[in-house]
């Protein structure tokens, strides 16, 4: 009986002692990365993939130096069955707690969607197409959603003007309608109660204002500009002048090629300010923070002329005289207009 008990005791020792062994051998794996390449790797998560098949495929991969124990690891710590799915950027330098923390935690690699002030719709599908989220024609079309367009209150036929320009991270596979969530998100965050009632003030709307703010984000060259391209437009509206915006009539032009001529400024579009008066119905591009806050608090000034240096600036000028005379100056003698071109502006 003596021995069958010292057995016993032997065995739950022996037993204790190979537990104490795999907890301490555990605790070691998991503390110790496979080695010092710091060199990222995506490692893409399947939905409904499971801790055998990814600790097999990161073996395979050289980022851990056990499958088995990998697993145990997860299943130790009760992380075993919240993987999540999305794209993960791991390395063999990585000790696998930290690899296991960011699988689990979903910290998804993002990816950086960067859309520069003054970029249309259409260059924005472009962008969004680039980066795999979604097919530029899904974007123009999800662009006239009621419901987006309801969210910033445009009345418009599409979002042009209101996509906000600004840095935007998404993991892969984010919806595309979420994407332009966030636009529209930073969009409404940006244009404030008070500004919402200096546009008023202004008896505009923030469509109006949201227009006229594309068009000076197209005109201007040196961003200290803004305020004063803003002042030659208001005291155009003012004394009922049409806004003469090149960039305007390119905007109403289908497939625009580049050169800007005599024919493209006399044929009527909803665009081409050389002939409609006033606004043009929308915006003809995504303006950021410093056009909205121009087109809402302009330079005071008489201007009602400018017309581009080579140097990016403008000469701005209150009459015609002058500002023939700083065409003549600063793009006639450049021949920077061909015939076919009209210098006015």
């Amino acid at each position: 009986m003596k021995r069958l008990i010292a057995l016993i005791i032997a065995l739950f020792l022996l037993l204790a002692a190979a537990a104490l062994w795999v907890v301490a051998d555990l605790r070691r794996f998991a503390r110790q990365a496979t080695g010092e390449n710091a060199t990222p790797q995506v490692i893409e998560v399947a939905t409904g993939e499971n801790f055998t098949s990814l600790s097999s495929r990161l073996k395979q991969a050289g980022l851990i130096t056990s499958a088995r124990r990998f697993k145990w690891l997860a299943r130790a710590k009760g992380d075993d069955k919240r993987l999540k799915a999305g794209e993960y950027v791991l390395a063999a330098n990585m000790p696998p707690d930290e690899m296991l923390d960011i699988l689990v935690n979903g910290k998804v690699l993002l990816r950086r969607l960067t859309i520069p002030e003054g970029y249309t719709l259409n260059q924005i599908a472009d962008e969004i197409e680039g980066l795999g989220i979604a097919q530029a024609a899904e974007v123009k079309a999800l662009a006239s959603d009621p419901v987006l367009l309801n969210s910033v209150n445009c009345p418009g036929t599409n979002l042009e003007g209101y996509l906000f320009p600004d840095t935007y991270f998404f993991p892969k596979g984010a919806p595309v309608k979420v994407v332009m969530e966030n636009m529209l998100h930073r969009f409404n965050e940006t244009f404030t109660e008070p500004w919402r009632q200096r546009a008023a003030e202004l008896h505009l709307s923030v469509h109006q204002i949201v227009t006229l703010a594309s068009i000076i984000e197209k005109e201007t060259g040196d961003p200290s500009e803004r305020p004063l391209i803003a002042s030659v437009f208001f005291n155009r509206l003012k004394k009922k002048m049409r806004l003469e915006s090149d960039p305007s009539v390119i905007y109403g032009i289908e497939n625009f090629n580049g050169n800007l001529t005599r024919r493209d400024l006399t044929t009527k579009t909803p665009y081409n300010t050389y002939i409609i008066r006033g606004l043009p119905p929308g915006p003809i591009a995504n303006p950021g923070r410093a056009s909205l806050e121009a087109a809402l608090y302009p330079a005071q000034t008489e201007y009602l002329f400018f017309v581009a240096k080579q140097d990016g600036t403008h000469y701005f000028s209150n009459n015609i005289q002058d500002h023939i005379r700083a065409v003549q100056k600063y793009q006639l003698r450049r021949k920077i207009f061909s015939k076919e071109q009209k210098p006015w502006k």
